[in-house]
């Protein structure tokens, strides 16, 4: 894991310095996060420059499966992107600063929207493997939070209001982009575990009593600090499985792989439809 020296500001700079000589004249505007099994949506850009992980200092490295570990810069129609082959997880040993880490430096860079893709458990009856949630709110139940520890007001402020944390105009801009896509979307309130275990029957009904629709590991502190830096935040959770005690299937790592994989064509389609309204839109 990184040095807490290492984790701060200067860190930041550092890679910051990298991309943007790997990016030339390009200025990303829109940032997407490919979550677990949905890194073939990276292959739809055009004039990409790819970058590993590895090659970027500081950037910390993904040991999930279904995480590629790369960073994808290039036009995706019409709307000057940066994609995120992959994420770290707190539940890999990383921090909470580490898993930030990213949206921190995409934020220097410029990146004005932040749209994140996971795998999640379905809470909601209605939900079935398959379908894509557009997330309207979250619980944070990883018991702990990206923006603890000294503040660095360059980054932003110390006390975002999470209010609007997943911008409702990018919600509709989504509505829109799934209805030309042909595409049914839905929304929902995704509660954050810390993982890895899945979560138990128990938890999960604690959550659906909370009001979570979804369940996952992961997104919710990339949110927070996408909100604290200031970019319009939207996130596309694509259900894997019924969650823990809402059937009778076992849960299993290869199952949440194979319906993302399945999913990532109808994933594609919709982020490339809600790339094509950003790049009509002036803001």
């Amino acid at each position: 894991m990184m040095d807490d020296e290492l984790c701060g500001y200067d860190r930041a700079m550092k890679a910051l310095d990298c991309l943007c000589r790997a990016a030339g004249d390009f200025k990303p505007r829109a940032a997407v996060v490919l979550g677990s099994g949905l890194g073939s949506v990276a292959d739809e850009v055009e004039d990409a420059r790819i970058l590993s992980a590895a090659e970027i200092p500081g950037w910390p490295l993904s040991t999930a499966p279904g995480h590629a570990g790369r960073v994808v810069m290039g036009t995706l129609e019409g709307c000057p992107v940066i994609l995120l082959q992959g994420r770290v997880h707190c539940y890999e040993g990383y921090s909470m600063q580490d898993v930030t880490f990213p949206v921190r430096v995409l934020g220097m860079m410029g990146v004005r929207q932040y749209v994140a893709t996971n795998a999640s458990g379905g809470v909601d009856p209605d939900f079935a493997p398959g379908d894509i949630v557009a997330v309207r709110d979250h619980i944070n139940l990883m018991g702990s939070n990206p923006l603890i520890g000294s503040h660095e007001p360059r980054w932003g402020v110390r006390f975002p209001d999470m209010t609007r944390a997943y911008s409702p105009r990018l919600l509709e801009m989504l509505d829109r982009a799934a209805a030309g896509a042909g595409l049914s979307l839905k929304r929902g309130v995704y509660a954050a575990f810390m993982g890895p275990s899945y979560e138990t029957p128990a938890e999960v009904r604690m959550a659906r009593v909370l009001g979570a629709d979804l369940v996952g590991m992961s997104t919710v502190p990339e949110v927070i600090v996408a909100n604290a830096m200031g970019m319009e935040t939207a996130v596309l959770s694509c259900v894997a499985n019924k969650a823990a005690g809402m059937g009778d299937e076992r849960l299993t790592e290869e199952d949440v792989l194979r319906v993302m994989a399945g999913s990532s064509r109808s994933l594609a389609l919709l982020i490339r439809a809600l790339m094509r309204v950003l790049a009509s839109d002036d803001r």
